[in-house]
């Protein structure tokens, strides 16, 4: 049982790896069938090693890493415990564990104790304990001892979502249509990338159950590397056997998972609740979030995220709950659940990315954009805290210089990248209002130029070429990357305006009139779409204090 005052935070997956780049974060089964890949190349045996491995941070009352602690760890039955110090970072591991039963306790002089267990270990089992010490008595606090609460809980209760075109005063629906692919930018950084893994894999896999048909394992394996590869009607079979054999967390996840890329909704939420009855897990309520909302139940999408959060606080299931808050324009809550994400994370560049899109959507542009510029200078290589950047730039008149700095670092370290060019010329265009130097207006005719040369698809350099020779009065020119900008992109309800003015400044009044007549059309259709999308976003009521979580109501 919990001892003292302490929040705990426990993660159990089956392996674990270091990221490969900063918006990825692979889950335990891709890890799992990594792990597979690589003892077939090796030469290896196929199973899984035996020993286990516990590790974590310890933090105190305010959520800051306490180095220097002592964290001891005994097995039920040992005589003596093993112990060790945090680093600087408050971060601990024990490695070559045996299975079994264990409580962890950490320490350091001045601070109350922390006291977690007891927690079984399997074998090969990798898990993740965070400890807090001198945290409020949970008792005091009113919170359940089973059920893990959220840090020091965000103080708000969201009453409701409003009108989609009113975001912090920002009405216009070039500013909606910014702030809609904005979020979808966010929701983008939580893609996982695919693995295709070799068929030596497989093969062995099959000749295993060819002789052994009931080899619960193989058919764990065989399963999730067939769903994992892309083939997941064929992996059915082997995850149903395997969850016949043995129907436990593990068999039960990989078989909803498999069951939700079919398609198969209601079986695989069947599979998961069934799972989650017997034992709550985080990937379980994270599970039962995604397909909540591919039935397009987001409040209960946002239950099953929070609650995967309160379990598990990883990097990724804060990102997660606070993109799922931010793309259904919980704004505020969604702040909260980014901001204690960067604090846990303050190296985690989607983190910021999400943080600062949602404060730009809030109505701060000027603070969305310093978090999205510290998100860039965390990993100056990777592109989109760059191309969030730039999309934020464009709702905005002028252009600060930080986010300047970051668009001209994108474009020197990326010189063939068609937004690369386009968004660092929008930002130059803009900056040289207030100059008007010729030379940089040349340059940003030539970056337009290479961007749409790379990029013949994208319609906005030519739509900003056309401004730029229009600025110069050079209309004939204004007029042909208004058509290119239309060819490309006959949406583009801003090209066929301008192109309308330019007609009727040249006493072309039917295809001035023809233009206009287009841009009418477009904007009807525009305001008929978020209207739509403002009908369809659900009317959230949800509390994350003085209310039950949604785990404890089940």
């Amino acid at each position: 049982m919990i001892r003292g005052p302490i929040r705990i935070f426990t993660r159990t997956v089956i392996r674990s790896y270091p990221k490969h780049s900063a918006f990825c974060s692979p889950d335990a089964s891709l890890a799992l069938l990594v792990v597979l890949l690589a003892s077939v190349a090796l030469g290896h045996a196929q199973a899984l090693p035996t020993s286990s491995t516990l590790d974590g941070t310890v933090r105190d009352a305010h959520g800051k890493a306490v180095g220097g602690a002592t964290v001891h760890l005994l097995k039920r039955g040992a005589s003596e415990d093993r112990k060790l110090q945090t680093d600087a970072k408050g971060e601990y591991r024990y490695e070559q564990l045996e299975s079994g039963e264990y409580t962890i306790r950490a320490e350091k002089p001045g601070l109350p104790d922390a006291t977690f267990g007891p927690f079984t270990l399997r074998e090969g089992q990798s898990t993740r304990i965070e400890l807090q010490l001198g945290a409020p008595d949970q008792k005091q606090a009113g919170a359940s001892t089973d059920a893990p609460q959220f840090f020091d809980q965000p103080q708000f209760t969201v009453a409701g979502v409003t009108d989609a075109m009113n975001h912090g005063g920002h009405g216009s629906d070039a500013v909606s249509r910014t702030t809609q692919s904005l979020t979808r930018e966010v929701s983008a950084l939580n893609s996982t990338g695919s693995s295709v893994l070799p068929a030596e894999a497989e093969a062995s896999l099959r000749a295993t159950l060819q002789s052994n048909p009931a080899d619960f394992d193989a058919n764990l394996r065989l399963g999730s590397l067939l769903t994992s590869s892309g083939k997941p009607a064929e992996a059915v079979p082997f995850l149903e056997h395997a969850h016949q054999l043995h129907p436990d967390h593990d068999s039960a996840r990989e078989l909803a998972s498999t069951y939700m890329a079919l398609g198969k909704l209601p079986e695989a939420r069947s599979t998961a609740e069934a799972a989650l009855s017997e034992h709550e897990t985080a990937d379980l309520h994270h599970l039962l979030a995604e397909i909540d909302e591919r039935q397009h139940e987001p409040v209960h999408a946002v239950r099953e995220y929070q609650r995967a959060a309160e379990l598990d606080p990883s990097e990724a299931n804060l990102f997660d709950w606070g993109t799922e808050l931010l793309v259904h324009r919980t704004l505020q809550p969604a702040i909260e659940v980014f901001t204690r994400g960067h604090q846990l994370y303050p190296q985690s560049a989607r983190m910021l990315v999400g943080l600062g899109v949602a404060w730009n959507v809030s109505g701060s542009a000027e603070q969305g954009s310093k978090y999205v510029c510290e998100a860039a200078d965390i990993n100056p290589s990777n592109s989109p805290p760059y191309v969030v950047l730039g999309k934020m730039s464009m709702a905005e008149p002028a252009i600060s210089q930080p986010v300047l700095d970051r668009l001209a670092q994108f474009f020197k370290r990326q010189p063939e990248d068609a937004l690369a060019n386009y968004y660092y010329a929008v930002a130059l265009w803009k900056h040289n209002q207030i100059t008007r130097s010729p030379e940089t207006s040349r340059q940003i005719e030539s970056l337009l130029e290479k961007a749409r040369q790379i990029d013949p698809k994208l319609a906005g350099a030519s739509l900003q070429l056309g401004i730029v020779f229009e600025d110069r009065r050079d209309l004939a020119r204004a007029v042909e990357s208004y058509e290119a900008a239309i060819h490309t992109d006959p949406q583009l309800r801003e090209a066929h305006y301008r192109l309308a003015q330019l007609y009727r400044r040249t006493g072309e009044r039917a295809k001035a009139e023809q233009e206009l007549a287009a841009y009418n059309r477009i904007s009807r259709e525009v305001l008929d779409q978020n209207e739509r999308e403002a009908h369809e976003i659900p009317q959230f009521v949800y509390t994350l204090r003085d209310s039950k979580s949604p785990a404890s109501q089940q």
